[in-house]
């Protein structure tokens, strides 16, 4: 409801005048707004009366919608804007929204501890905005526990954080802090924080800042009763604040905490350390080098680890496995010389810094380098990476599991009572978590010690489920290349790989795993060339050590792959003739949706063709990840990379274009998996996937909210705003025609702007996770090969392998574990039509899109007020 009036500003004598702005009067932190809907005539008047003002309208760029705002300023040097812009109360200050509903507003206060880490600004990200949502208000504490004790702590808004999810590092800053190691400035910090209303802290760091935050909370009680004897704070904050929460969050590179499968900027700087050791194998190649590489790692070695396994590195060392034998020179010459006499050009040695040998002796790089170049005469280089792995972008990996933990630390600070022990949030099979704090420190310290007492099984143990595992795998596809773990004669196998439907991250990865392992178990694998239409030509080969070597960095298929399906586009009859021909007695597929549609038709003709009846595994294999049986599809991290990485870009060029929203369409089938998680990675406005479709009145509500946002905005600056498009959210409704909508519905506010990412969504080279479960997945297939083949070979039965429905099975992921699902019970799993499981675990994820980019903040008067105008 709008009403004339007439307002009479009368100026008091006594009032002092503020400091008039030199440039730009929108920058008074108070103004007094009124509406108006023709500036003509009130430029007129100032004109006459001479007085200054600043017009800071924005036109239209049709030409058929002006916003208008005309600064100037009263006698007191007050602000006055002339606006016909709606009025309504700020729309990303949801204050005065919350305040009838929210008796006692919740204060928390979020810092950054330790070494920085890749993810931490998601971290405050995600707390920022998702406490406020929750009716909180949230400080930043700045340089960490320094700030706490200095005081340098700041309420953060809406506006706070804009940016932080492509940000590396810690935009609050950390530092070393000994004063916070005493009782005096323990003492100090809590002072601080009672003056600042702040009850409950959010400590993001490593094992020894979480344990210090444990600490003062212990001591809190003992804090606040010396506080008030020394007339520091009144009774009335005394007895305001006799509790603090503390809920801690795991940042660190390491990998090193217990309790948890994974640390927040762990896999950003793998990602750093394989793009390093990449580009050195090119050159180590190409001079025939050596090179031994230093990572991080002073009591962990998952770093090392998994850089070895996902870079095919020729030995690794790390403190918590030490060679078992007791000279580790001759092993590593071993190791490096039998390679080279199986052809290969370069040797990579990956170090740990604290790696170990069996007596607890350091293991240093240089020592490395001298034992390669003295013993076996080797050229050899040493790089130290050193705080490169800290550095860059946070990988979209990491961007999502700050935001979804920082989401959880929120809410464990609203349900935590003072009888609650501090919790650590944790990530386990893939679910985030909460643990005890001081449990996950005391079993991290376990492993030190276990490592002192040389009792490496446990050290080992004690880690993440995975870390035993993957050592193993590392060491049977990597460095045993003879006949110790061969089996007899007659249970050897012919093993044919094959790729099946579009190229994905990781296919060459599994398919070089794969050859290896079964080359070290004595089995021959066979490749089969272009998908199954190249297996009816017979176009099969096989493989060697030396011929898959490098191939873990490459993306697409080495093979070549085609979307054929048997029984649909190629005869089966053929297939199992050659099956039968070339005496292929187990069938590794990789591939897509395609491919698991193969493996149906194929169980399903073993009853015609005895040559089919033998174990057939699928390792997933698709960008879009909607193959059932497994929580990760290998690609699909890859293609998250890649669209993360371009809506960096398009963001960076919205931001710079000013009040531009970029509409983006990316891959996914019917699946919105894509699409929710990169809209969660990358910041997105909101985003379109099939799963709910689209609709005119969605998307009017999306125009509305982009509306809201920008006029939020100052005029002259803005933020990036894009939204996701799934490239089958709906027929009508395409990326352009959504692009129009929103441009002709947001009026003068914003323009609009298109980009469709296609194919460079499968990415160049594959991440190192789409790596590390594609080697793991190979090594598993293999074995799952050898135990549905085993009965049949010990009975000299060599025609009909195995008829159980069990034998065609999903090799996939599920959390932190290796399943192997039956087609036959999966496809009950299956909704056929739209080639997608019926069950997605990332549809929780989707609501956090929409409301941590402000969805939800705006009230109905605000979407009135925008409707009226």
């Amino acid at each position: 409801m709008t009403t004339d009036i007439v307002i009479h500003l009368v100026l008091n004598p006594l009032s002092i005048p503020r400091e008039k702005p030199n440039e730009n009067y929108s920058l008074n932190d108070s103004a007094l707004s009124l509406t108006i809907h023709d500036i003509t005539s009130i430029k007129a008047q100032l004109d006459t009366l001479g007085h200054p003002y600043q017009d800071k309208s924005i036109k239209s760029f049709s030409g058929t919608f002006q916003l208008l705002e005309l600064y100037v300023l009263d006698p007191l040097n007050n602000t006055v804007i002339f606006t016909n812009k709606p009025a309504y109360p700020h729309v990303l200050d949801i204050h005065s929204q919350l305040e009838e509903t929210v008796t006692k507003r919740k204060k928390i206060g979020v810092l950054t501890s330790g070494g920085d880490a890749a993810g931490m600004n998601a971290c405050v990200r995600a707390v920022v905005r998702y406490g406020i949502s929750k009716g909180c208000e949230v400080f930043g504490i700045y340089e960490g526990y320094q700030g706490l004790v200095d005081g340098t702590i700041k309420k953060m808004d809406w506006k706070s954080v804009r940016g932080y999810l492509a940000v590396g590092g810690t935009s609050i800053g950390t530092a070393r802090c000994m004063p916070f190691k005493t009782r005096e400035g323990r003492l100090q910090a809590a002072e601080n924080l009672i003056k600042k209303g702040i009850d409950s802290l959010i400590v993001c760091g490593g094992d020894g800042s979480l344990t210090g935050a444990d600490v003062f909370r212990s001591e809190w009680r003992g804090l606040n009763e010396e506080l008030l004897q020394q007339k520091r704070i009144t009774r009335e904050e005394s007895k305001k604040y006799q509790h603090l929460t503390i809920v801690g969050l795991v940042g660190s590179i390491d990998n090193d905490m217990s309790c948890t499968d994974i640390t927040i900027g762990a896999v950003t700087s793998l990602h750093r350390i394989c793009e390093a050791v990449d580009s050195i194998g090119t050159t180590a190649m190409s001079h025939s080098r050596a090179f031994v590489i230093e990572v991080m790692g002073r009591h962990c070695g998952w770093l090392a680890l998994m850089a070895g396994i996902a870079t095919g590195a020729d030995f690794v060392f790390i403190p918590e496995r030490p060679p078992v034998e007791d000279d580790w020179k001759e092993v590593l010459c071993n190791v490096a010389t039998r390679h080279r006499e199986l052809g290969k050009r370069k040797t990579v040695v990956i170090v740990a810094e604290g790696a170990l040998d069996k007596y607890l002796n350091p293991i240093k790089a240089d020592d490395v380098k001298r034992v390669l170049a003295d013993q076996i005469g080797l050229d050899t280089r040493v790089t130290t990476l050193g705080h490169t792995q800290r550095g860059g972008s946070p990988a979209s990996f990491d961007r999502i599991l700050a935001t979804i933990q920082g989401v959880e630390a929120v809410e464990a600070v609203l349900r935590s009572t003072p009888d609650t022990p501090s919790p650590m949030i944790a990530m386990r099979d893939n679910i985030v978590t909460c643990v005890p704090l001081m449990k996950a420190v005391e079993m991290t310290h376990e492993v030190a010690k276990a490592i002192s007492e040389k009792n490496f099984a446990r050290a080992i143990e004690l880690r993440d489920p995975q870390f035993s595992e993957e050592f193993e795998t590392y060491h049977a596809t990597t460095i045993v290349d003879d006949d110790t773990m061969f089996l007899p004669e007659h249970l050897r196998l012919n093993i044919g790989i094959i790729h099946v439907g579009a190229p994905a991250g990781g296919m060459n990865a599994a398919t070089r795993a794969a050859v290896r392992y079964a080359l070290n178990r004595g089995h021959k694998p066979f490749a089969i060339n272009n998908g199954f239409p190249g297996l009816v030509k017979g176009s099969i080969e096989e493989l060697t050590w030396i011929g898959v070597d490098g191939w873990n960095p490459l993306g697409g298929s080495e093979l070549g792959t085609n979307r054929a399906v048997p029984g649909e586009s190629v005869d089966i009859g053929m297939i199992a003739y050659q099956l039968q021909k070339h005496n292929i007695q187990s069938l590794l597929i990789i591939g897509g949706f395609e491919a698991y549609a193969s493996v149906i038709k194929l169980e399903e003709a073993r009853a015609k063709y005895p040559s089919i009846c033998i174990p057939i595994a699928l390792i997933p294999a698709t960008v879009s990840n909607n193959v059932p049986g497994t929580d990760f599809s290998l690609g699909s991290d890859t293609a998250l990379n890649a669209i993360v990485e371009a809506c960096d870009a398009i963001i960076q060029s919205a931001r710079s274009s000013r009040r531009r929203v970029f509409v983006v369409e990316v891959q996914g089938g019917r699946s919105g998996y894509l699409a929710v998680e990169a809209g969660l990675a990358s910041g997105a406005s909101t985003i379109y996937i099939p799963e709910e479709g689209v609709n005119l009145s969605r998307l009017q509500s999306d125009s509305r909210h982009l509306m809201a946002m920008y006029m939020d905005d100052a005029a002259d600056t803005s933020e990036g705003r894009i939204i996701l498009r799934n490239e089958s959210a709906s027929k009508t409704y395409t990326t352009q025609v959504i692009s129009d909508i929103l441009k002709d519905e947001g009026h003068a506010l914003f323009d609009s702007r298109t980009a469709v990412l296609g194919h460079i969504q499968q990415g160049v080279n594959p991440t190192p996770m789409d790596r590390i479960r594609s080697i793991r997945l190979a090594k598993c297939s293999v074995d799952f090969f050898e135990k549905h083949t085993s009965a049949a070979l010990e009975a000299g039965n060599l025609t009909s392998l195995t008829t159980d429905t069990a034998s065609a099975a999903v090799v996939g992921l599920s959390g932190a574990l290796v399943t192997y699902q039956p087609v036959t019970e999966v496809i009950n799993k299956t909704d056929m039509k739209n080639r997608k499981p019926f069950d997605a675990w990332w549809m929780s994820h989707r609501c956090m899109v929409d409301l941590l980019s402000g969805r939800g903040l705006f009230t109905q008067e605000a979407q009135n007020s925008i409707s009226r105008s």
